[in-house]
């Protein structure tokens, strides 16, 4: 799979909490940090996500925001 993304970063999915209409993946991506992902259920139930996968997260936004 080609995509326009650039980044694009590997890791392991350590919990799922599957909603009516979305899923929310946990990921770990090492060095202590976790990527945080709210898809639809459908998606998460399409790509037959599970605890202890190997995927990939990949973020494509145009802002980056920060709050303090």
């Amino acid at each position: 799979m080609k995509i326009s993304a650039r980044n694009t970063i590997p890791g392991t999915i350590t919990a799922i909490a599957k909603g009516p209409s979305t899923a929310t993946v946990k990921i770990d991506v090492g060095n202590g940090l976790t990527v945080t992902s709210t898809i639809t259920a459908d998606a998460a139930a399409d790509l037959g996500l599970k605890e202890g996968d190997t995927v990939t997260a990949i973020i494509k936004a145009s802002d980056v925001l920060i709050g303090k």
